[in-house]
């Protein structure tokens, strides 16, 4: 679980500032304290001229300065600790979503990520900011507060032990509360983030079906359930706002009334002794009652922490890179033991086979044969559950993520497009600089350049998110101009021509030949003409490798292959 706390104090430079503060805010109090009670004896006691208080006056308006410089001070120190710290968190979160296995980076809802990166980071701001700064003050002048008290007079340090207690219990039982509506509130806050963005996403198909004043009642049932949780919370702090004015209160007048008593009716106390408490005891129950609203405030703030803590714990699982480079040109790949094990009932048991340098090699199967996990577990998006994929002999656990990503494409049936220009989209997986002239030969090669010049702005045309305004066809053009210009190493495909046009799916056919007199291409294959070209043929079937070979070996050996082979030939779809 992610501590807070101990995030906040690993940052020991902030730490000690903010305790140096603390304690120059408890001297400044006491001695502003101090100077007043001078000041008042001095002007309406013993009747002193304006001259001889000028000193007085002069101390206590430095301690009212200092005073409210480090309150100031503690107040930046907690932003810039609550920045510094929300910070970390996000990238910490980038780069788990980055990090995080296929399988896991695919749950829950898009808008839940987003409002845990968002709103979970965002609500952790209160502790850094508030908690932990008044934390520190509350550990350290309340005591020095006491100190002087029992100093001056031990009876009123008696009372404030016996009474100041309460502030603490009270603060345990409402945060016990609090904590409970803060969680309430979080979980609905992403589910309702979660619900709101995927009926904004699938607006059209609600309207198709009808289905849009459905989800709009849905939405807003969602709404109000967050807006009682956040009553519900706010409910609880004002709560206990109240019951901690209520103790201050009380304990405040039980401490004016024996020193009233002892200094009118007894009269066993002096005016300075007196004054000079009544002036700290408010400041004493002050500095609690300020710590209760922030503790209130930590409370819903590990409401958050609890949905950034589920999310990291989806880092273990992940794929494993070593440091290690590799060198340029197609690597030789061999699939050792490789097997992976999803949670529900579906496996892929262990797959042993060999795929030489410049190889075009066919994936083929049934749905559900696990041809995409496989082509996952060789591109590194899976964690193998045993096994390894070595290259180049090293088993890839020892090569670095970028050495064997920079030598890796991967053109799936639904490559992902970015909101920004077609250039930009061209170019996200070249890390040195490319001329405007590479860039129009990938498009020429990916068989997209007429699209790209009947546009009014070419390559600076701007694109939706996920390609909005392009064609599946389009889409995978782009895809492969990206592979062109990166000229990897290893292609994979994965099924690229399913529900392509016919001009589309030649494009694709030529660009395979051609990435195959430079690369290693694997591909998830269903058309005979892709099947029967390629060097080695992978059949799988309920998730195990049943055969592999070339196309005229299987014919003749492997009798589930001809049989596939005869329904394609027949005109039916495999």
């Amino acid at each position: 679980m992610i501590d807070l706390k101990q995030m906040a104090f690993e940052r020991k430079n902030t730490m000690a500032m903010l305790g140096a503060a603390s304690i120059l805010k408890g001297v400044a109090i006491v001695l502003q304290a101090l100077f007043f009670v001078w000041v008042v004896d001095s002007v309406f006691l013993k009747g002193d001229s304006f001259e001889t208080v000028l000193p007085l006056l002069g101390g206590l308006f430095g301690a009212i300065v200092l005073r409210a410089a480090c309150g100031y001070a503690l107040g930046r120190m907690g932003i810039h600790l609550a920045t510094a710290i929300k910070i970390e968190l996000r990238k910490r979160l980038i780069r788990s979503f980055a990090a995080n296995p296929l399988q896991a980076a695919t749950q829950g809802q898009s808008g839940q990520k987003v409002s845990v990166l968002m709103d979970a980071v965002d609500e952790t701001d209160g502790f850094f900011s508030k908690y932990i700064p008044q934390m520190m003050q509350t550990y350290t002048i309340p005591l020095m507060l006491l100190g002087v008290i029992f100093y001056q007079h031990w009876i009123t340090g008696l009372i404030i032990l016996i009474t100041a207690p309460f502030i603490p219990v009270f603060m345990a039982i409402v945060g016990k509360r609090t904590k409970v509506k803060a969680d309430e509130k979080m979980e609905q806050l992403s589910q309702f983030s979660g619900t709101f963005l995927d009926v904004l996403q699938g607006l059209t198909t609600l309207n198709l079906f009808g289905q849009a004043s459905k989800q709009k009642q849905l939405i807003q049932k969602n709404s109000l359930a967050f807006r009682d949780a956040t009553m519900g919370v706010l409910k609880s702090a004002f709560l206990s706002s109240l019951m901690l004015e209520y103790i201050s209160m009380l304990s405040i007048g039980i401490v004016a009334l024996e020193i009233g008593l002892r200094l009118v009716v007894f009269q066993n106390i002096t005016f300075f002794t007196a004054f000079f408490m009544m002036l700290l005891v408010p400041d004493f129950f002050n500095m609690l009652k300020d710590f209760g609203s922030a503790f209130h405030t930590a409370r819903g703030s590990m409401a958050a922490s609890n949905l950034l803590t589920a999310e990291f714990a989806k880092e273990e699982g992940k794929v494993e890179w070593g440091q290690k480079s590799l060198a340029s040109g197609a690597p030789r790949l061999q699939l050792d033991g490789l097997a992976f094990q999803y949670s529900d009932s579906f496996a892929l048991h262990p797959v042993q086979a060999n795929i030489p340098p410049y190889s075009q090699v066919a994936i083929i199967g049934k749905s559900g044969s696990g041809k995409t996990t496989l082509m996952h577990l060789i591109a590194g998006l899976l964690p193998a559950s045993q096994g390894t994929v070595k290259i180049n002999d090293m088993p890839r656990e020892e090569i670095s993520e970028q050495s064997w990503f920079d030598q890796l494409s991967y053109i799936s049936q639904n490559p992902y497009l970015f909101a920004g220009t077609i250039q930009e989209n061209i170019t996200i997986g070249v890390k040195k600089e490319v001329t405007h002239e590479e860039v129009v030969e990938a498009a020429e090669r990916a068989g997209i350049i007429e699209m790209v010049n009947s546009l009014k702005q070419g390559f600076d045309t701007e694109i939706g998110e996920a390609g909005r305004g392009l064609s599946g066809g389009e889409k995978q053009r782009i895809a492969l101009a990206r592979a062109f210009l990166k000229k990897p190493s290893v292609i994979l495909f994965d099924e690229p021509t399913t529900g392509l046009d016919l001009r589309t799916e030649q494009i694709l056919q030529d660009s395979m030949a051609e990435f195959a007199k430079t690369s290693t291409v694997i591909t998830i294959a269903h058309r005979l003409h892709t099947i029967s070209r390629s060097d080695l043929i992978f059949f799988l079937s309920d998730g195990r490798l049943s055969a592999v070979g070339g196309h005229m070996e299987l014919m003749e050996n492997y009798s589930p292959y001809r049989e596939m082979v005869a329904v394609q030939q027949g005109g039916v779809a495999g």
